[in-house]
């Protein structure tokens, strides 16, 4: 119960900046409701005491006035809530799309080691964009249906009570038709997202890959993949389709009709008795039609509230995800500020501490997961600052794990990792990650020019300084050589670049960004001789008085560590240290 109190406030939390405005959305819907419940009253006057007698007309023009005037009201009331609705709607959907991808980015490696991609964007896209649905058109409707159907059945038993009541009898019949079938399409609504979000991660797999796809020949395996999961998303789309059909057929169709046809019956029956006049008798048959149209524009209203309300709980369940624990200045203690931009990372405010780069393991372990085996276990070194430390071993022993875990890419199971004699729990996880470069064995290049991919590494820096770190990268000649030099534009991941170009640009990055420890995960493995050469050369300078680990199985990498730390299952054993190293760097 406390769980769902939350996301009630939650969601109509996303009201609070446009209040003034969703007043005035509700205000029109109020008064479209009050107009249409004002004609019939107007067609009772003219077909009872308004009637025409003795071709008298006075009452005419200002009865046509009166209509004309409430027909206008109503027409500018409902642009202005079918406009402006959706405008509001859209705006909280902005809102919301904004602090769920901004959590995104709070959430830890292992969050992304586990999720889809599809399912991710599926929650960013399809979810949002039927919720922004619910929050426009759920209030308005409810509103001008509520009040219609309220009205309606106040006017009709005032008009005649006895024939009221033969509605009312069908009424309990369609609530509990209304909620047998709402549970239904609630389950399948929820299917139908989850597939959604399969199938886009299928997309995003099949086109990520299709180097791969290709290589291997395998477009046959691809598209029957897709087939597949494509079948089983208009498995659940059928599935919602023919739920949807009989409830609404159910509520607007059989249940609508018969009470219309009871009403007329009934009221036929009074009327040839001369217990109802004919004004009335017309005045409640148009009434009794206010009273039974709400009903199945209430059911679809409830059908877009199921859709709605699963897109919300997936878009709760991933929101009420902790993230990273950041630390004395972490962005998640400014929590339940949805529409603060400023409240994610990326605004932290102030300048790193900086920090010397004494690096310390301490008995560290590490697991993915409960139920896994260890990957690391009692791992203990110390790096002074300035060392420049070879890391080797066996493939898949764990050392890209190693050195993943000093940014806090992922939380140590026990153990500790001091720097400068502080445990890095203790730090501000952004002061951490940006005194830290790290180059990883898989190089991600964005869409963009090179320019703004050199700048990741430090936003807003001047070209002179990109440049120069190209330059140390060993990256300036190939960009040279492009047609539009730092401006050129490449590829969603780099697509139009070779491996080793990619690794020049994510060195750059880090040159760029100066930080006091480096860590390089197989930098220079996608590179030449002679590029590699270069990028050494600039590594070993770059290096001078920082701490610097090196994941390499190249002799060339190792003969110039100062250490050299080979990892194996019983933990880290140190097999060469050359004092004069450091001299020579």
């Amino acid at each position: 119960m406390p769980l769902f109190n939350a996301r009630v406030k939650k969601f109509f939390s996303y009201y609070k900046p446009y209040k003034r405005l969703f007043a005035a959305d509700v205000f029109c819907a109020v008064i479209v409701s009050a107009v249409s419940l004002i004609f019939p009253l107007c067609i009772r006057y003219v077909t009872g005491a308004g009637s025409f007698r003795n071709g008298t007309d006075n009452f005419v023009l200002p009865l046509s006035l009166l209509l004309a005037g409430l027909i206008v009201l109503q027409t500018a009331c409902a642009l202005f809530y079918d406009h402006m609705g959706h405008v509001m709607g859209a705006r909280m959907e902005r809102d919301m799309r904004n602090e769920l991808f901004a959590h995104y980015q709070t959430l830890p490696f292992s969050f992304f080691d586990r999720e889809k991609t599809g399912s991710i964007l599926s929650r960013l896209t399809n979810d949002l964009l039927a919720l922004a649905e619910l929050y426009h058109h759920g209030p308005e409707d409810v509103i001008i249906y509520a009040l219609t159907f309220t009205g309606a059945l106040i006017i009709l038993l005032r008009l005649n009570a006895g024939l009221t009541l033969v509605i009312g009898i069908f009424l309990p019949f369609m609530f509990c038709y209304s909620v047998f079938y709402g549970k239904i399409l609630n389950r399948v609504y929820k299917r139908n997202r989850e597939q959604m979000a399969e199938i886009n991660a299928r997309i995003d797999d099949s086109v990520g890959g299709i180097r791969t796809v290709k290589a291997f020949g395998n477009e046959g395996i691809e598209i029957e993949k897709f087939r597949s999961a494509n079948e089983e998303l208009y498995q659940s789309r059928a599935c919602i389709y023919k739920h949807e059909a009989r409830y609404f057929t159910g509520m607007a169709e059989f249940f609508a009709r018969f009470i219309l046809a009871a009403v007329a019956v009934a009221g036929g029956v009074k009327l040839s008795g001369s217990s109802l006049s004919i004004s009335d008798y017309i005045s409640f048959i148009l009434y009794a039609s206010y009273l039974t149209a709400p009903i199945p524009q209430l059911a679809r209203v409830m059908a877009q509230y199921q859709q709605g309300l699963s897109g919300f709980n997936r878009f709760m369940d991933v929101l009420e995800l902790p993230g990273e624990n950041y630390g004395p200045r972490d962005p998640a203690n400014r929590k339940n500020r949805p529409h603060d931009p400023g409240g994610s990372i990326c605004s932290a405010g102030t300048e790193p501490d900086n920090i010397g780069g004494e690096l310390e393991f301490v008995r560290a372990c590490f697991k993915y997961s409960q139920n896994n085996d260890y990957i690391l276990k009692d791992i203990s070194f110390k790096a002074e600052p300035g060392d420049f430390i070879a890391l080797t071993g066996p493939s898949g022993i764990g050392k890209t794990t190693l050195c993943s875990l000093i940014p806090r890419f992922y939380e140590l199971t026990s153990g500790a990792i001091f720097i400068d004699g502080k445990n890095i729990r203790d730090m501000d996880i952004r002061d951490l990650r940006l005194n830290i470069g790290v180059v990883q064995q898989d190089v991600y290049v964005f869409a963009g020019t090179i320019g703004e991919n050199i700048a990741y590494g430090k936003p807003g820096a001047p070209r002179e300084a990109i440049i120069q770190a190209a330059k140390k990268a060993g990256a300036h000649d190939f960009i040279m050589a492009l047609p539009d030099n730092y401006e050129t534009r490449i590829g969603s991941r780099g697509a139009t670049l070779s491996g080793g170009q990619k690794q020049r640009l994510s060195i750059a990055r880090v040159f760029l960004k100066n930080p006091p420890i480096l860590v390089f995960d197989e930098a220079t493995s996608a590179l030449d001789d002679e590029s590699e050469g270069i990028v050494q050369q600039g590594l070993l300078s770059l290096s001078r008085n920082r701490t610097t680990i090196v994941i390499a199985h190249r002799l060339s990498t190792i003969q110039k560590a100062l250490r050299v730390l080979v990892l194996n299952e019983g933990g880290i054993t140190e097999r060469r240290k050359d004092s004069n190293m450091r001299n020579r760097i």
